[in-house]
């Protein structure tokens, strides 16, 4: 059963210092500039096991709609950092009070074919606590635990096509009716391989 690791804020602190991931090392990205944003990552023990919160985009976002998600957003000019996007973002879309958090720290960033550099911000949440979805981005809000994440058994590589070209995404089997692919697969990966692998 995984634990979340007494040093976890370091191995984070570690893992931030590393160069940006692509969710697609070949795209062409041309010359547009990258948006800053920020995810939670959150973290919530149910009984004994640890789960990840993760939204389902609602249908009426342009961007990622109706895709599984961790809440987070673009950086803002109010905002101090991008954990405190992360954190504000997360108020708008499901109603989760920053007082409830306690970030442990970041991963490193990752860079997206939509043209968004993101920094995934790992916290974990006072559970349980209330939280107020935003329909008009969010669509629900699930959690799935961090063991059957973490099983081999449960997620492997499919090809998807963007812009008539074709490369590898990670994707989990489906768990409550919701499937977690793409750069959210991607983050949860290397967070279990965080937790796992950094002994």
């Amino acid at each position: 059963m995984i634990d979340i690791p007494a040093n976890l804020a370091d191995r984070l602190a570690e893992h931030a210092k590393q160069p940006s991931v692509w969710d697609d090392p070949e795209f062409d990205r041309g010359e547009r500039k990258l948006v800053p944003a920020a995810v939670l990552v959150p973290l919530i023990r149910m009984g004994e096991q640890w789960h990840l919160v993760y939204t389902l985009r609602s249908n009426l976002l342009h961007d990622h709609s109706g895709q599984v998600s961790f809440p987070g957003g673009s950086w803002e000019n109010h905002d101090p950092d991008l954990i405190a996007t992360a954190l504000r973002e997360s108020r708008e879309e499901i109603g989760l009070d920053p007082a409830k958090v306690r970030v442990l720290g970041c991963m490193a960033k990752m860079e997206m074919v939509t043209h968004f550099k993101v920094t995934p911000v790992v916290g974990v949440v006072d559970w349980p606590t209330v939280l107020t979805v935003n329909p008009d981005e969010v669509a629900r809000v699930f959690s799935i635990p961090l063991d059957w994440l973490a099983s081999k058994e449960n997620h492997d590589f499919q090809v998807h096509t963007h812009r008539s070209k074709d490369f590898n995404v990670p994707y989990f089997k489906p768990y409550d009716g919701e499937t977690v692919w793409g750069a959210t697969a991607m983050i949860t990966l290397e967070l279990i391989r965080i937790f796992t692998a950094w002994e």
